[in-house]
């Protein structure tokens, strides 16, 4: 029997006991005797399989690009039993469009729909959306038009940002917000530091990055012929250029690929978004893999919070490296981030790489600390 038979077997006969347990200590016991990635791969399984969690979700921005299929993805999750669809009134599809679209699919979740204009204040406006969420997914922002300032993309879209985080502050403060607004490096911690401020967990606010995981995984898959459902590249740092750094090292896949050819390929995941944007003709970007990647993430935190603890890597609140802000393994419990993982072992490259990209991120951080000093909340 091969190695990946072998691995796929263990993940089935962990969700047939998974799924014969009848209660969340005996299906913490059955995790325990697996791997990590059986591990996962049977928790988020057994959610969908299992006693059918009760829970709200949120996209905002619903009706754009990523929107509608992170919207259709997570409408389609067991676990979800309302989803509401927010974007504004000026989106090219109306957001009631999405929900009656999605409505019609054969699943259990109820479709809600709310469109906002421009000027409204989500604060004023979104309680009926908000109120009772559990999850709420945050693909929003405008994208950075070429010779911009990174400043000035952050002063728009953290504004963006802000509107719908202070909302979620007052109507769900017990939800997690999954952020996926450029820059991800500076609006995180800028919303973070501002959540902090109102006494409220920083456990809740987590930066989207699993799509360079989900990157990294697919590239090794294509170099090394490995199962890609076996491969779990972790990626430390940021979500943006040389920030992003791909532990190969700490994959059997990863770690069999030739050193030589690691620098390329570390570059390849760097720059995975323009590889997009280039095969797109410059008419679109990362829209589906980040949708497929958002639903991830978001079916992780689900997990954790109806009691099954789930890892991905995200970026968080951390004090894993000198830096407050960073993106590394990350646990999900029932209050949101439960751990934040460490680094594990580097190889020399890695440690190398290491060392150059803190320096950008520092910076990148610090433009979010300073947005979030000079602003507050509103009540």
């Amino acid at each position: 029997m091969g190695a990946g038979t072998s691995k796929d077997a263990a993940t089935a006969a962990g969700l047939d006991a998974a799924c014969a347990a009848v209660s969340v200590d005996e299906l913490k016991a059955t995790l325990a005797q697996l791997g990590e990635e059986q591990r996962r791969k049977v928790m988020l399984a057994a959610a969908g399989l299992g006693a059918e969690g009760g829970y709200k979700v949120c996209v905002v921005g619903g009706a754009g690009g990523i929107g509608q299929p992170l919207s259709m993805l997570m409408a389609s999750e067991p676990n979800v039993a309302e989803l509401c669809v927010y974007d504004l009134t000026l989106a090219m599809v109306p957001p009631a469009g999405v929900a009656a679209d999605l409505s019609h699919i054969n699943t259990k979740c109820k479709l809600s729909s709310y469109a906002f204009d421009k000027d409204d204040k989500p604060i004023e406006k979104a309680a009926e959306c908000l109120t009772g969420c559990h999850l709420v997914l945050v693909p929003a922002g405008v994208p950075r038009k070429p010779g911009q300032d990174r400043k000035d993309l952050l002063a728009i879209n953290a504004g963006i940002a802000k509107g719908i985080v202070e909302a979620c502050a007052k109507f769900c403060p017990d939800a997690v917000i999954g952020l996926i607004v450029n820059p991800v490096n500076s609006v995180v911690p800028a919303m973070c530091e501002l959540w902090k401020k109102k006494g409220l967990n920083p456990g809740k606010i987590v930066g989207v990055t699993t799509l360079d995981v989900l990157r990294a995984n697919k590239f090794v898959h294509g170099i090394t012929g490995a199962p890609v459902q076996d491969i779990d590249i972790p990626i430390i740092g940021g979500h943006a250029g040389p920030t992003i750094l791909p532990l190969f090292s700490q994959d059997k896949a990863g770690a069999s690929i030739p050193a030589d050819k690691i620098p390329e390929l570390d570059k390849r995941v760097q720059d995975a978004g323009t590889e997009v944007v280039n095969a797109k003709g410059g008419k679109g970007s990362a829209t589906l893999s980040m949708a497929y990647a958002a639903t991830r993430l978001g079916k992780a935190v689900l997990a954790g919070l109806s009691g099954i603890e789930t890892t991905e890597c995200a970026y968080v609140m951390s004090s894993v490296t000198e830096l407050p802000y960073f993106a590394s393994k990350v646990t999900f419990g029932p209050e949101g981030v439960k751990t934040v993982h460490p680094l594990g072992d580097l190889n020399e490259h890695e440690k190398k790489r290491l060392d150059e990209m803190l320096p950008t991120l520092k910076s990148e951080i610090e433009a979010g600390l300073e947005y979030a000093a000079a602003n507050e909340f509103a009540s």
